[in-house]
Order: C-alpha cells, then sequence, then structure tokens
C-alpha cells in the first residue's frame, strides 16, 4: 500500500488508536536510552525489589534517574508526530493514545489525559511508594545534590520513586486494562516509533489485529510483527507525519 492510500483509508477512521515508542521523540531530542552508549548500557539495571530493600541501590538509582532528566532540562519540545496525533484528536479520530514513553510530550503536545496511557508511567512525577502522592519531578531532584540520601515523602515517610516502572515492578494494572480494551476497540492502530520487541506492550498491535483493527507500523527499522501489519513505513518519523499531513490537507 502507498501512503497516499494510507491517507484516503485513515482519512475516513473515527476510531484510530497510536501506540507509540521512542521513535517519536528521538525527533524532540530526546535519545533511546537503551540504543549504544544510552544510559541503559551504561548502568546495571537497578531491580524494583532492591530499590524497596536497600538504601544504596535507592542511591544509585537516583543518581542514574538524574542523569537521564538532564535530557527535559534542555525544554524539549513535541515534534510534529506528537502534534499530528493531537490533530487527530481535534478531527474527532483518536480513540486512544497508548505509550511506552515517559518523557510526557504527548500531554504536552494536548492530548487529553483521558485519551492517553502511560504503560511504563511518567518520568514528570514522583509518586511515594506507600500513600501514592504524586510530586512534580524537579521539586524532588533538586534535592538531590551531594552525598545526598533517597527522598521520602512529606506526608507519610514513605519510599519516593519517579513514577516509571522499574525492572521487576508489575505493570500497572489498570494502564494495561486500558490499553486492552483500546486494541480491541480500534478500527485502526498505528504504530509509532518502537521495535514491538518488548513484553507485553508489542502484544497490543497483535490484539488489534486479530480483534479486526487495520494495522499500520511507521517506524526507522523493521519489527517482528511487519508481516501481520496491512501497511508499513520505514523511515524517519517526522518526514512521514509532514507527508501524511500534506496529503491529508490536500483532500
Amino acid at each position: 500500500m502507498t501512503l497516499e492510500a494510507f491517507a484516503t483509508k485513515i482519512r475516513t477512521c473515527r476510531e484510530i488508536v497510536f501506540f507509540t515508542g521512542a521513535g517519536i521523540s528521538t525527533e524532540s531530542g530526546i535519545p533511546d536510552f537503551r540504543s549504544p552508549g544510552g544510559i541503559w548500557t551504561r548502568y546495571s539495571p537497578v531491580y524494583f525489589d532492591d530499590f524497596v530493600s536497600s538504601e544504596s541501590e535507592r542511591v544509585r538509582y537516583w543518581k542514574m534517574k538524574k542523569e537521564s532528566l538532564e535530557t527535559y532540562k534542555k525544554d524539549v519540545r513535541p515534534n510534529i508526530g506528537h502534534y499530528s496525533i493531537k490533530a487527530f484528536e481535534d478531527r474527532g479520530q483518536l480513540l486512544g493514545l497508548i505509550t511506552q514513553n515517559v518523557d510526557g510530550l504527548h500531554s504536552i503536545a494536548g492530548v487529553s489525559e483521558e485519551k492517553i496511557v502511560e504503560l511504563h508511567g511518567t518520568d514528570r512525577k514522583v509518586v511515594c511508594l506507600q500513600c501514592g502522592k504524586y510530586y512534580p519531578a524537579n521539586e524532588i531532584y533538586k534535592r538531590l545534590v551531594g552525598d545526598f540520601t533517597p527522598p521520602v515523602c512529606d506526608e507519610c515517610g514513605g519510599l519516593l520513586k519517579p513514577a516509571t516502572v522499574s525492572f521487576g515492578q508489575q505493570m500497572p494494572v489498570e494502564a494495561m486494562r486500558r490499553a486492552q480494551e483500546l486494541s480491541e476497540s480500534a478500527e485502526m492502530f498505528v504504530v509509532v516509533g518502537t521495535s514491538l520487541q518488548v513484553q507485553p506492550a508489542a502484544s497490543f498491535p497483535v490484539i488489534a489485529k486479530r480483534s479486526g483493527a487495520f494495522l499500520a507500523i511507521i517506524n526507522r527499522d523493521p519489527t517482528p510483527l511487519d508481516s501481520l501489519a496491512d501497511f508499513n513505513h520505514r523511515g524517519a518519523i517526522g518526514e512521514f507525519f509532514r507527508e501524511l499531513t500534506r496529503l491529508l490537507a490536500d483532500s
């Protein structure tokens, strides 16, 4: 299928679900931390149980997260991919958005919170593991200077942790439920910028396809599910959305 034919197809859909990964945010200046030289290749992971049980592991985890947060201090902004998805909501076509990203750029682009399912949480908040209170991330990171001790909740004294899913931590039940529901209900399921190699998230395009959705995969590199897709596009995400926007505007 050509991009022109895909534009014709997506123009008529009213229940579109987008499923996004790191590739949609790299053009905003956010690196793929799993790529060679990325943060996750330079640190051994801190597993959730170790975070809870060991103060030294909590310190190590906070140092690693603080380094990754430096990305957001550069005032990164949403790019055309994020704003294009928002445009589908504005046209009444967006059923929902499932994202593996923790950068919060979809929200900054204006996509309604009730439309977004953040499978892996968000780096823009910190949460108390005991009482569930949320804090703005910058408020907590400002405390982490020198030989700091791991922060605790000012309400209950519980352990604070970035509101993201750590290695060994259970995936958020409600987010997984909502993601499955969206996948089962989608008329069109559009995968953008993810390798589709991390489970259980990579199962959602399969669920959508088996539930009757038109499946599109837009990614720089091939994915394991390309043969299942009705439309595949290889290349830069921003270039894809610029051309799609032009085609939709010309109709």
